[in-house]
């Protein structure tokens, strides 16, 4: 299964970044590229422990579903998300949020399975895991920015 793990260093609380984190506002904000929105479930606010969200957005050009559930959560340590339904076999994506002297460590770990059998795994290796890998650190680096800004 491939995992791709990222650390972003926020100059906010811990708080404010776990709360970025989990808002579906700033969730749509920070992934403009691919005209994401919010179709079925919690569409705004945010979530909490056994809450669901369906997205929809564009990748590869084509448009795509995925309905993702807020499996577990210790605010404001940590919360994973995971698919239910969508293009994916599966992804469970852990989030943690570690207080380094008033900075947060924001740590991302994005584990996943790309459908298709072997030939999934052939997409994979090509070009998804840095599709996906590039999608996460621009979505954190948004978050970074909306979390500084408030300070």
């Amino acid at each position: 299964m491939p995992v791709i793990y990222l650390e972003t260093l926020i100059d906010a609380p811990v708080q404010t970044c776990f709360d970025y984190a989990r808002n579906v506002d700033a969730h749509v904000k920070s992934t403009e590229q691919t005209k994401e929105k919010v179709i079925d479930g919690v569409t705004e606010g945010l979530m909490q422990a056994g809450d669901t969200v369906t997205w929809e957005a564009t990748h590869f050009g084509v448009k795509q579903r995925l309905t993702a559930k807020i499996t577990g959560m210790n605010e404001p340590d940590w919360f994973i998300d995971e698919m239910t339904k969508g293009p994916f076999k599966s992804f469970v994506h852990t989030h943690r949020f570690e207080d380094l002297n008033g900075v947060t460590l924001m740590i991302d770990q994005f584990a996943y399975k790309a459908p298709l059998g072997i030939l999934g795994n052939i997409v994979n290796v090509l070009f998804l895991k840095n599709y996906m890998k590039n999608l996460l650190e621009k979505r954190a680096m948004e978050l970074k920015k909306m979390a500084e800004a408030t300070v």
